[in-house]
């Protein structure tokens, strides 16, 4: 017989494992960046170039400094290991969804011959699908959960929203917003209630 408590703890060691594994990517190609004098940099979001569109895919994971790297490693880290407890897959979704609409948002608005990289699109998705989660669900758990998100992180997107030179507030913006339409989308489903049974005719 299959326990329970065994599955939930398997999922949720496949999604930390999951998390620290992104990071890790994030690590390991920053290395080879600054080895090769940064030249990936030019990879990351172009906007309105056609031929550049997949960049969107890869761009979370470029960095433009080890700085820029380990500012965004702490809360992709903090708020990755908590959506971690609801496993890999759930993980991955929500980072499939904000990547796509973070990298779709930033190439179609940001400035023209502006090139966007790092993981800040997907901190600030992270952030507003816990939120999302806490406000949709209605648990106690997961919403205690995004209060304590929104005050942490509630002052630092609307300040990045504020164009500051260098960084791309289009990225953070759409990642908000690829986080809430993941916390939408990947709801639990409501349970309808049950029909109540038909009143037992008594015989004459």
């Amino acid at each position: 017989m299959t326990d329970p408590a065994a599955g939930r703890r398997a999922r949720r060691t496949a999604g930390v494992q999951t998390v620290l594994g992104m990071a890790a990517v994030m690590w390991v190609v920053e290395v080879i960046d600054a080895l090769d004098s940064h030249r990936l940099d030019g990879d990351g979001i172009i906007p309105r170039n056609p031929s550049r569109l997949p960049d969107i895919l890869w761009a979370p994971f470029l960095h433009a400094s080890f700085g820029h790297l380990l500012a965004n490693t702490v809360p992709f880290l903090a708020l990755g290991l908590v959506i971690a407890l609801q496993g890999a897959a759930r993980v991955l979704a929500v980072t499939a969804i904000v990547v796509v609409v973070s990298g779709l948002g930033t190439w179609l608005t940001a400035p023209g011959g502006s090139v966007t990289v790092g993981a800040s699109g997907v901190v600030f998705g992270y952030a507003t699908y816990l939120i999302g989660r806490g406000v949709l669900s209605r648990r106690i758990g997961e919403l205690a959960v995004g209060v304590v998100v929104g005050v942490v992180f509630g002052a630092a997107l609307l300040w990045s929203l504020v164009p500051h030179s260098g960084i791309s507030w289009q990225d953070h913006l759409f990642g908000a917003i690829g986080g809430l339409m993941a916390a939408r989308a990947l709801r639990p489903a409501a349970r309808g209630k049950h029909p109540q049974p038909a009143p037992l005719a008594s015989g004459q």
